[in-house]
Order: C-alpha cells, then sequence, then structure tokens
C-alpha cells in the first residue's frame, strides 16, 4: 500500500474546508491562500487553488472583485456569500463531529492499548 496516496488523498479531503476557513476571516488573493496553506505545512498549487475557487464561486459560496494592482494587471480578490457562511458552517459542523469521532477512535480507553 503506497502512504503518500493515503496521505495525498486525505489532505484533499480537507482542502476546501481549509481554504474556506481562510476565505472567511476576510478577503482575501489567491496566492495569500497558497501562502498561508504553505505555512500551516498544507502546501497548495496555484494550479490546484484556481479551479476550486471557481467551482465555488460557480456555485455561488465565493464572490470577487478585482483590485487595480500598482505593479501589473488587477487582482481578484475572493470573499464568502451568505450562502458561503451557511455552507461553511456546515462543513465546520461536520469537520468537529468527524475529528471528535477519529479522536475517540484513536485514543486509547482507559490508559489501554489495543494489540492485536
Amino acid at each position: 500500500m503506497d502512504i503518500q496516496n493515503t496521505q495525498s488523498q486525505m489532505r484533499k479531503g480537507v482542502l476546501e474546508f481549509c481554504i474556506l476557513s481562510i476565505i472567511r476571516q476576510g478577503e482575501v488573493y489567491p496566492s495569500d491562500i497558497v501562502e498561508k496553506m504553505k505555512a500551516s505545512n498544507l502546501h497548495t498549487l496555484e494550479g490546484t487553488l484556481y479551479p476550486l475557487l471557481t467551482r465555488l464561486k460557480n456555485a455561488g459560496l465565493l464572490t470577487y472583485r478585482w483590485v487595480e494592482s500598482n505593479s501589473g494587471p488587477p487582482r481578484k480578490y475572493f470573499s464568502m456569500t451568505e450562502d458561503g457562511l451557511q455552507f461553511y458552517s456546515e462543513l465546520e459542523r461536520t469537520w468537529n463531529e468527524l475529528a471528535d469521532a477519529v479522536k475517540a477512535l484513536t485514543t486509547p480507553s482507559n490508559g489501554t492499548e489495543n494489540t492485536y
């Protein structure tokens, strides 16, 4: 079994939630998302990010605005819509339930570990 493939699938599973978590904190430029993900040790390439942002925007969860730049073309800044905030709340609830369940399953009970 390939551990790297399993690790990659686990990261992909939380990617959307993590990106929405960043955007929920305030309007953001895509390269800022990449930097925040990198700082959290969840490296994300722009080639992965842009299609996801487009999909979330097309689903009505994100909106964007163009901001003129002094050093190049205008920049697209993303923020969450009301639907996006509601969607995020549901994702957060689901994440917390999942994290609690995983913790319960991976934490030995009564100070004893099972050995098989």
